[in-house]
Formats: structure tokens, sequence, C-alpha cells
């Protein structure tokens, strides 16, 4: 949720989600300065949060997103 609300101000598209080994994933469209704000978020993380590593991968936006949403189930389930 505090990924979501970061992401969509900064004016991010994509998801978010959980994944079951207690990692998050993140797909990100936006500007480079928005993204990287959205990078260096995630370093930290929200209050209380124990944050390990952050890998990011930068590659050509696909434009399929109209909004930024937190992922359910899907893929790996939550």
């Amino acid at each position: 949720m505090y990924t979501q609300e970061v992401a969509t101000g900064h004016g991010l598209v994509g998801w978010v989600r959980n994944l079951p080994d207690r990692r998050v994933e993140v797909v990100a469209e936006g500007e480079e300065a928005d993204l990287a704000a959205l990078a260096n978020w995630c370093k930290m993380g929200p209050a209380g949060a124990g944050v390990a590593d952050v890998a990011v991968d930068f590659t050509t936006a696909t434009g399929e997103f109209d909004n930024f949403r937190i992922e359910y189930g899907g893929r790996y389930g939550v």
C-alpha cells in the first residue's frame, strides 16, 4: 500500500506485489527522476520495514499501464 502511495505521488504507473518469500516486486513506468525517487524510497521502505537489498533493472517501457495498482494473487499468490 505504501509503495502504491509513493508511486502514485510521483505520477508513476505499474504495479506492486508481495512475493511468498517476503520480497516485494515492483514494475513501474514514468519519468526517470520519478522512477529514481521510487527506487530510493524502496531502499528505506515505510516506517518499521526491514529492507535488506533493492535490485533495480531499467528496461524499455511498454505503455501498458494506466494506473499504479496492487497485484493480488497473480503468478506468485499473496
